[in-house]
């Protein structure tokens, strides 16, 4: 039968056979049409002397129903065919009866009855089955990726970040945007990461660099008029993954001449806009939140805050500065030391297992230890544990003995904390105590239920996305291990202008005019406002430690092109990858990019990185140095 269907196309589809509608396309005001399909058989079954199968393609699927009495070649074919076999088929759309109506399918209520079946392609089985949510490892899934393609998932993963990369174009287009592109093949500038390098035949021992980003040029092209420049641009960093990085990743890229940051923020909130409107999600409305990198810092122990979850974090440096427990007023009376307490409103049945699990993961973030005081409810025992707290409330907390009744109701209303809540306490250096308190907030949000996660394709509503703009970011942070400052954003980010005379004197009190865009606790994206006076960068790059000798080898060309004429300037780049995966609801990259690598950036469909020839090696006037297995 097999061979008979095949011969019956043998240079392919015949012109008669080729598609009218799509197989997820079909509704009751099709019945009575006569319909050509094509696609992958999903299943296939028998019941009653007919034989069914499900016909899938990108549109979705339909059943077919082949009953002998009505069309005999018809029925036998079916009955020859397997999962993931291709096949045409035309014939005519019916109404199911009612009590086999599907409702879980838009196609549900139709189905075809075959005229003719005609196979296109034999499949050996998968070696996972083609379905939603298939429950396979990961490897498995990348080594056959074109197989884990056909999934209605990863299929609705790609047609979304289609759709949101044209209304991104699209937007931009709108707002006097030109796309322009930059090169692939560029020379090695540091940027922050280690850059993916390729070595150039026509000129021996010298290489060209995979871009970490477009950052140079599109400068350099506000520095040759184009004014308003956009890319959808591939980008290479050689560093180590996670879930949200790959060595090769997507950005959408602008640059605008004449421009602050409240410009920049407002073109890029209206392509978000876009993007989500694209992919039917609620439109964020504008302008977005902002916070400053202390206020983030200060209030969710993150700059990259998410606001998802009420929690925040609350100062009582003051308020315990001189008490009777001497952890907190050594930390209150240290230059640069703090306590940070947070509240977790009805915590307050956590076990002391519970609570030393806390204390264990807060030393795993860097902290010495955490704190805690339980307030108790009205007439709630506790074994005679608890102390008063102030009017009609009791504490209970192994450090509550070492404060008065005063000083025990003052932490209280400093932290707004009300019966039945679960203080913690982080006492350090700032930077320490905040950022603690800010990973225990996230791991109790998420423990409580506080941040509702959207399953991958569910419906969303507006609390499920929850931007926030980051602004006021310090400059400069230094690095202990190179022992010299080093940029927050990159070294061509501009100093804000009444902290430019400290870039040499307090190059830690010095804050930039950049911008980290962040939705749900992911950075989805950071621009800045450039330098483009050729003494303030080198002032720059003088702060980073970088010489003049480097600079001018490294960007003796940009350092020229300032002396001609530059606009002040500024952008951002968004991750595309990271922002299709929020949208999507899904946990990794990896599921809205169609080929990525594994997370030690390697494929298993091409076995890529691979060994090369010799003679490929002798041509580059490379030798491979192999180390000890």
């Amino acid at each position: 039968m097999e061979k008979a269907m095949e011969e019956a196309v043998p240079a392919g589809m015949r012109g008669d056979l080729k598609r009218t509608h799509g197989c997820g396309e079909l509704r009751e005001e099709h019945v009575g049409q006569a319909v050509r399909l094509a696609g992958w058989v999903q299943r296939t079954r028998a019941l009653g002397g007919l034989t069914f199968f499900d016909l899938r393609d990108r549109s979705g699927l339909v059943q077919v129903v082949c009953d002998p009495a009505r069309n005999t070649a018809a029925h036998a074919a079916a009955g020859e065919l397997r999962g993931e076999f291709v096949v045409a088929v035309r014939g005519r759309v019916v109404r199911r009866a009612p009590e086999t109506v599907n409702p879980r399918l838009p196609t549900g209520t139709v189905e075809v009855e075959p005229d003719e079946i005609v196979l296109l392609n034999r499949a050996k089985t998968p070696p996972f089955e083609i379905e939603e949510s298939v429950d396979t490892d990961e490897l498995v899934r990348l080594k056959y990726r074109y197989l884990d393609l056909r999934r209605p998932d990863m299929q609705r993963n790609l047609i979304l970040r289609h759709r949101v990369v044209q209304a991104v174009r699209d937007a931009l287009d709108r707002a006097g945007f030109l796309e322009i592109e930059t090169p692939m093949l560029t020379r090695s500038t540091p940027e922050g990461a280690r850059d993916f390098l390729v070595p150039s035949r026509l000129n021996p021992g010298t290489f060209y660099a995979l871009p970490q980003s477009p950052q140079l040029f599109k400068q350099l092209l506000m520095v040759a008029g184009m004014e308003r420049y956009f890319q959808i641009v591939r980008c290479f960093r050689d560093e180590d993954l996670r879930a949200d990085r790959q060595p090769e990743f997507t950005q959408i890229d602008l640059e605008m001449s004449f421009v602050d940051e409240a410009d920049v923020m407002a073109v890029t909130e209206g392509l978000v806009a876009a993007a989500f409107a694209a992919a039917g999600l609620p439109v964020p409305a504008t302008p977005l939140p902002r916070l400053t990198w202390r206020e983030a810092m200060d209030r969710y122990g993150t700059d990259k805050p998410d606001l998802r979850c009420g929690l925040e974090l609350r100062d009582v440096t003051d308020t315990v500065r001189g008490c009777g427990f001497k952890v907190f007023a050594d930390a209150a009376a240290q230059d640069g030391g703090c306590v940070k307490g947070l509240v977790v409103p009805g915590a307050n049945r956590f076990s002391r297992k519970d609570l030393d699990d806390l204390t264990e993961e807060a030393r795993g973030h860097g902290a010495k230890g955490l704190a805690w005081m339980i307030v108790e409810e009205p007439g709630r025992a506790d074994g005679g544990t608890a102390v008063p707290a102030g009017p009609g409330a009791s504490v209970r907390s192994p450090i509550a003995k070492f404060f008065t009744a005063g000083e025990r109701e003052a932490v209280l209303a400093a932290l707004g904390a009300e019966p039945g809540d679960l203080c913690l306490f982080a006492a350090d250096r700032w930077r320490t105590a905040v950022e603690v308190l800010g990973q225990i907030r996230l791991s109790l949000a998420r423990r409580l239920g506080l941040i509702r996660e959207r399953a991958a394709g569910a419906p969303a509503a507006p609390e499920d996305f929850r931007f926030v703009w980051v602004t006021d970011f310090p400059l400069l942070e230094w690095d202990g291990e190179e022992k010299r400052w080093v940029a927050v954003h990159h070294p061509f980010t501009s100093p804000a202008a009444a902290d430019l005379e400290r870039l040499e004197t307090d190059p830690a009190g010095v804050r930039a005019r950049a911008y980290d865009l962040v939705l749900n606790g992911v950075e989805l994206g950071g621009g800045s406002i450039r330098i483009h006076r050729r003494d303030v960068q080198e002032r720059m790059f003088r702060a980073l430690g970088i010489a003049e000798t480097e600079a001018r080898a490294k960007f003796g060309f940009l350092l020229d092109a300032f002396e001609y004429g530059t606009p002040p300037h500024g952008g951002i780049a968004l991750g595309l990858d990271r922002m299709i995966a929020l949208m999507a609801g899904v946990a990794s990259i990896r599921d809205v990019i169609a080929f990525p690598k594994t997370a030690r950036a390697v494929d298993p469909m091409t076995a890529a990185p691979a060994p090369v020839e010799e003679r490929q090696l002798r041509d580059l006037h490379v030798v491979v140095v192999r180390g000890k297995e």
